[in-house]
């Protein structure tokens, strides 16, 4: 079940025959049979220390899973103050920021004990195909105590680099509770361990005067052979149309030649300028036959504007779908949640 097999055989072997006298006792429920098995096959079995942070709403704990998506976790949060914000903020470049991040105990494999051990915080260009660890630089890292309930750490983040737009992701690393195998491939990792957590979301303000806003958007191959890849786009909440509202992705020349060597391919889009690609369609479009070469990860711009002001919510969600590390052919790779939100217009 975990890297450090050779600490844990003795006790391992007690539980198992435990397990089994129980067996003979008691009737094995599903819900006993998933506590029973962690993760990554059967015989594996619970640990006293079970420490977890959510991937998203619907998150209990299990690992692996499959509720949604993985990179929005609701546990991390950013705040431009000490004092913990009611809505995760863009960092500011330069300044000293929080994070804030919630971590649970005891999740579905442990006891209410409580547990020591390190919180450690990473950043990297938003998008997807980050491959762990080259891509992600360490912003800090503490020691803490976990108590059963919810315990808040917060860790200063000093010296925000520009552009200032980061996916951030979050590890609980401890001898009592260690990680299930780690590999290159973030998002299996992710699914993999309960106490790693993936946050990738980014505000977007916009003055409604049509004055343009940029986020970067990052695609990547963990794979050491060539891939092809999608960018897809959805939306939740009101169509980026209610405020008069444009997408338009810069691409670059690298970028832009892959696209046209794999044909164009796509739909709800036009090509509308020097490496740009508008997105005609943003709640079901997708920028296709992108090709990757091995262990590699790209850069495009995404320019957000709009022109109408509007208190409607408004997100769009950008996703990178491609070749993962189990064999799917169309995995989610990771993405950002951008919530657009649209002001007064300029006099």
């Amino acid at each position: 079940m975990s890297t450090r097999l050779t600490q844990r055989v003795r006790r391992s072997t007690l539980a198992l025959i435990g397990v089994a006298a129980m067996a003979l006792l008691l009737p094995v429920t599903s819900a006993t049979a998933a506590a029973l098995d962690r993760s990554t096959g059967g015989g594996a079995v619970t640990t006293a220390a079970d420490v977890w942070m959510m991937d998203n709403s619907s998150d209990v704990g299990l690992q692996p899973h499959n509720l949604g998506s993985i990179w929005q976790s609701p546990d991390i949060k950013v705040c431009n103050t000490a004092v913990e914000c009611a809505v995760s903020q863009n960092p500011i470049i330069g300044q000293t920021n929080y994070i804030f991040v919630k971590l649970r105990n005891p999740g579905p494999y442990g006891n209410s004990v409580t547990e020591q051990g390190e919180l450690h915080v990473y950043r990297t260009t938003p998008g997807g195909g980050a491959s762990w660890p080259t891509h992600w630089t360490e912003i800090g890292w503490t020691s803490v105590s976990v108590a059963p309930g919810v315990t808040t750490v917060t860790i200063p983040w000093t010296g925000v680099p520009g552009p200032g737009h980061f996916c951030l992701l979050t590890r609980w690393v401890s001898a009592n509770d260690p990680m299930t195998v780690e590999g290159p491939d973030t998002p299996q990792n992710t699914r993999n361990n309960n106490n790693i957590a993936w946050r990738n979301v980014n505000s977007v303000a916009l003055p409604g005067n049509g004055q343009t806003e940029e986020r970067p958007f990052a695609i990547g191959n963990v794979l050491r052979e060539p891939t092809r890849n999608s960018v897809v786009f959805a939306e939740d909440g009101a169509p980026l149309r209610t405020a008069g509202g444009r997408l338009v992705v810069d691409l670059g020349p690298t970028l832009f030649a892959r696209w046209v060597e794999g044909g164009k391919a796509g739909k709800g889009i036009r090509e509308v300028g020097r490496n740009q690609v508008e997105i005609v369609e943003p709640g079901q479009a997708s920028l296709d036959n992108l090709t990757l070469r091995g262990n590699e990860r790209l850069t495009m711009r995404l320019l957000f504007s709009a022109t109408t002001p509007t208190d409607k919510p408004i997100a769009v969600l950008v996703t990178q779908v491609g070749p993962d590390i189990t064999g799917k052919e169309r995995a989610d790779l990771g993405g950002v949640r951008y919530d657009v939100t649209v002001g007064k217009r300029q006099q």
